[in-house]
C-alpha cells in the first residue's frame, strides 16, 4: 500500500512539473496579465468597497426621510399658525 502511495505522489508530481512548463501555462500567465491590464483601466470597486458604499447610501437616505418629515411638519405648523392669525399664504418663507 505504502508504493502505491509512493508512485502515485512522484507521478503526480512529475505530471505538475511538466504541466508547469507546458505552453498551456504561458497562455494562462499571459492571459491573466492582459485581464490585470483591462480590469486595471476599469473603474472597478472591491465588493468591500460597494457594500460600505451601500450602507453609507442606505443611512443617508433613512436621514433624508427623517428630515423630509420634519420640514413638513414645520411647513404645517407654519401654515396653520398663518391661518390662525389671518395672514397671507402668499408671504409664506420656506
Amino acid at each position: 500500500m505504502m508504493l502505491g502511495r509512493k508512485v502515485f505522489e512522484e507521478i503526480s508530481g512529475k505530471l505538475g512539473a511538466v504541466l508547469a512548463e507546458s505552453p498551456a501555462k504561458d497562455v494562462e500567465k499571459n492571459l491573466r496579465a492582459v485581464l490585470q491590464g483591462v480590469f486595471a483601466k476599469l473603474d472597478l470597486v472591491t465588493r468591500e468597497e460597494f457594500d460600505v458604499q451601500q450602507a453609507v447610501l442606505l443611512r443617508t437616505r433613512e436621514k433624508l426621510e427623517v428630515l423630509e418629515t420634519r420640514v413638513a411638519g414645520l411647513e404645517a405648523g407654519q401654515l396653520k399658525e398663518r391661518d390662525e392669525t389671518g395672514q397671507d399664504e402668499g408671504n409664506l418663507a420656506l
